[in-house]
């Protein structure tokens, strides 16, 4: 079977064309984004049944990766047991996605991202142009992007979903192969088989994958992804649409973003809808919001950005160490004060739960937001990110040369320090995050006399504090023996 390219190739009418110059000079970023700060993603599919972690579906083809040993040694050989035969254990069977919902609200998303098909070419909704392999069809029988929105719009969460397919036949390469040792050798694994090229793509559209690039160059592949994506998104009117890399398939990437948008248009008078892509050429990323995977911006943008990341790994994986919700809270923190977002991915069972430390983590997080979301919500940057010893005014006159480049992973946990505080405002309201408590006295040396007058100074959660305004900075007296997780100051300045 081939992939399909007959359908409707036009966009929604509307101010935005498919072109680079009409997306990045009329694109603004909507306030609702600017307020919400955080999502949350179910990155969640038939790549969670073997609950071994991410890429599963291209690493159990891969002969001597440790996922293939695995998966030889559960479900057999992939001449015999191939991931099509995976995808009907997934049963969702114990997803509550109003239950979730009320938990990842709590725990501080303001928008909620529903994977609509990963690498695996696997579509979560009864996807007109992938009409077996999806998830109404098989596994769950279930509107799994439908059931997300209805409960995410039950909670007011905006809503918005995800794609990879521009990378699908690149990652689906290696299921075309066969062992090279062994007693299977030379024996062709199931994505050799012409029955099934529906969801592993006929041969000849794989071949030519890898010539120097991990995207596809191929007419037709971007006529299908279009027809695809502009499917999905005309079933469920996402608020945001995220693409895991720059926007792909040529001109239909364009074409893609500009029918979004439009429709959005339609709906709400004006665009409110975000397009979340990963490509930071500067010429491209206004036409949205620029995703920096597992990584951060280092100072105060002049452009909203947002970091994607998982509690562990992207699907589930029993072998996974989970962050901190610690340092979730610190990650979100340090976002806000530099014009940032978080969209954080929460690992499910493949029955549609979460685990124990996962959902504890989840919890700790809402009893934080309780407190401290304040700060946070509705929020913008100030005038600085923050102060301290993990703070150097100089890295804001930095070249752009020296700042990190997009494929760079960086996670590393900060060492804060007492003296360590962020920023984010809201009016004439000052929000300063001690990232580290600092004992009986906070200083907060960017306010000093003349840099703005305070006339009053709280703590979150705790009351207001006594204070006084020198030449040094703003000193704020704190209660003894409080010492909550990067408690935050709220100072209400002259007007």
């Amino acid at each position: 079977m081939k992939i399909r390219t007959d359908g409707d190739f036009s966009i929604k009418p509307g101010k935005f064309e498919g072109t680079l110059e009409s997306l990045t000079s009329q694109f603004v970023c909507p306030e609702w984004y600017k307020d919400a700060k955080i999502g949350f993603w179910s990155h969640w599919g038939p790549q969670s049944v073997p609950m071994y972690g991410d890429w599963y579906a291209r690493r159990m083809y891969l002969e001597d990766d440790p996922v293939a040993l695995y998966h030889r040694r559960k479900y057999g050989h992939p001449s015999k047991f191939g991931y099509k035969d995976l995808i009907p254990l997934w049963k969702a069977e114990k997803f509550d996605p109003d239950a979730l919902a009320d938990l990842f609200y709590r725990a501080g998303a303001r928008y909620l991202m529903a994977q609509a098909v990963h690498h695996d070419n696997f579509d979560n909704f009864d996807s007109k142009y992938q009409p077996n392999f999806n998830s109404v069809k098989m596994g769950p029988h279930r509107d799994i992007v439908g059931d997300w929105k209805k409960a995410a719009e039950k909670k007011g969460m905006r809503f918005g979903i995800s794609e990879h397919l521009a990378g699908s036949p690149g990652f689906y390469y290696p299921n075309k192969g066969c062992d090279v040792k062994g007693k299977y050798k030379g024996v062709p694994y199931d994505g050799a088989d012409p029955a099934y090229t529906d969801l592993y793509y006929d041969q000849t559209v794989t071949d030519t994958v890898f010539q120097g690039t991990w995207f596809l160059e191929n007419e037709d592949f971007y006529k299908h992804w279009f027809l695809r994506m502009k499917d999905a998104i005309d079933k469920y009117t996402p608020d945001f649409y995220y693409t895991d890399g720059p926007v792909p398939c040529g001109h239909y990437g364009f074409d893609l973003v500009a029918h979004l948008y439009n429709t959005s248009a339609a709906i709400h008078g004006e665009n409110e809808a975000v397009f979340f892509q990963k490509d930071k050429t500067k010429s491209v990323f206004p036409l949205g919001v620029l995703d920096i995977e597992r990584n951060h911006e280092d100072r105060i943008t002049p452009y909203q950005w947002q970091t994607c990341t998982s509690i562990g790994d992207w699907f589930y994986n029993v072998r996974d160490v989970y962050k901190t919700w610690e340092y979730l809270i610190e990650t979100i923190i340090d976002n806000v004060s530099k014009n940032g977002n978080i969209l954080l991915n929460v690992p499910q069972l493949p029955d549609g739960t979460v685990d124990e430390e996962c959902g504890w983590i989840l919890e700790k997080m809402a009893e934080w937001m309780a407190v401290n979301g304040e700060g946070i919500f509705g929020t913008r940057a100030w005038k600085a990110c923050g102060e301290g010893p993990n703070y150097t005014a100089a890295a804001e006159e930095e070249p752009e040369a020296t700042r990190w480049e997009p494929a760079h992973v960086d996670e590393s946990e900060i060492s804060w320090q007492p003296g360590d505080v962020r920023f984010t405002s809201k009016g004439n309201l000052l929000y300063a995050f001690l990232m580290r408590w600092p004992g009986e006295l906070a200083i907060l040396r960017s306010l000093p006399l003349g840099q703005g007058t305070a006339v009053k100074a709280e703590l979150l959660g705790g009351g207001e504090l006594p204070f006084r305004q020198t030449s040094a900075g703003l000193l704020v007296d704190l209660p003894a023996g409080k010492a909550g997780h990067c408690s935050c100051l709220k100072i209400t300045l002259q007007k």
